[in-house]
């Protein structure tokens, strides 16, 4: 497990912000897989520093309901990232502090591999969505892992990385078990925003991803240093992005 109430609070916004044209690419593609109706209510279960809460209440036009455990990501979220149809709640994937059938929509944003208990976690999405609701669960799967350019510098990445996630197979199983229907294959989302190396290395250099919880320090120090000589070296040579997979999971309607 990872403590959002650590070091990790303090360098997550600016280790993690995205681009407002980022954030419009994975708003078009949650509408267009949310039901067509509009307002929709949606909850952003692990909302974090609120990076996408407010653009959900835009683009969906409905209440939007941040759920997070770590007390101080959601203190950011609520100091930084404010909207008058957006609640912030203290509530985890296990527990929701809302009642069955509150919302259309709940959107998993790289959440989902941090929930200590994943199958109570998603009987709980199930028990929030109004019948013909939505789950969309932006996540990666062991199985199809992009090869992340800058494993290169942190060898252990991939492993650290492998190991967080289930694959799609698996993830499918637990939605199905929780009475959920998942999306035979995923949608794949090209909204990662072009980088120099010289700014992903300032990205990177935050630690914010959660897989530095996990590498060995001498390794981060070793990696980082080297990422350091190449984007001075290069700063302007591109770096690969690459597209982001969401799972749309289903409430079935009612008979």
């Amino acid at each position: 497990m990872v403590d959002y109430d650590g070091r990790l609070s303090s360098v997550y916004a600016e280790g993690r912000r995205v681009s407002g044209e980022t954030v419009r690419s994975w708003m078009n593609a949650f509408a267009g897989l949310a039901p067509k109706q509009r307002p929709l209510g949606v909850v952003d279960l692990g909302s974090g520093v609120g990076r996408f809460t407010p653009a959900l209440a835009e683009a969906f036009g409905g209440p939007v309901y941040g759920v997070e455990p770590s007390a101080r990501m959601r203190g950011t979220a609520e100091a930084n990232a404010t909207h008058d149809r957006v609640t912030y709640l203290d509530g985890a994937a296990e527990a929701i502090p809302l009642p069955d059938q509150a919302c259309d929509v709940v959107v998993m944003f790289l959440s989902f591999h941090h929930f200590p208990d994943q199958q109570r976690g998603l009987r709980e999405v199930f028990r929030v969505l109004r019948p013909g609701g939505v789950a969309l669960l932006r996540t990666q799967f062991r199985d199809v892992m992009p090869d992340l350019f800058w494993y290169a510098y942190f060898p252990s990445g991939r492993a650290v990385d492998a190991g967080m996630y289930r694959t799609l197979a698996e993830t499918k199983a637990l939605a199905k078990n929780a009475g959920l229907e998942p999306d035979d294959e995923p949608v794949w989302v090209d909204a990662d925003e072009p980088r120099t190396l010289r700014a992903a290395y300032e990205r990177l250099r935050h630690r914010a991803l959660s897989t530095f919880e996990h590498l060995p320090e001498d390794e981060i120090e070793r990696g980082l240093a080297e990422f350091a000589r190449d984007a001075a070296d290069r700063p302007d040579e591109p770096v690969p992005s690459y597209p982001g997979a969401v799972l749309r999971l289903t409430r079935p309607s009612a008979p």
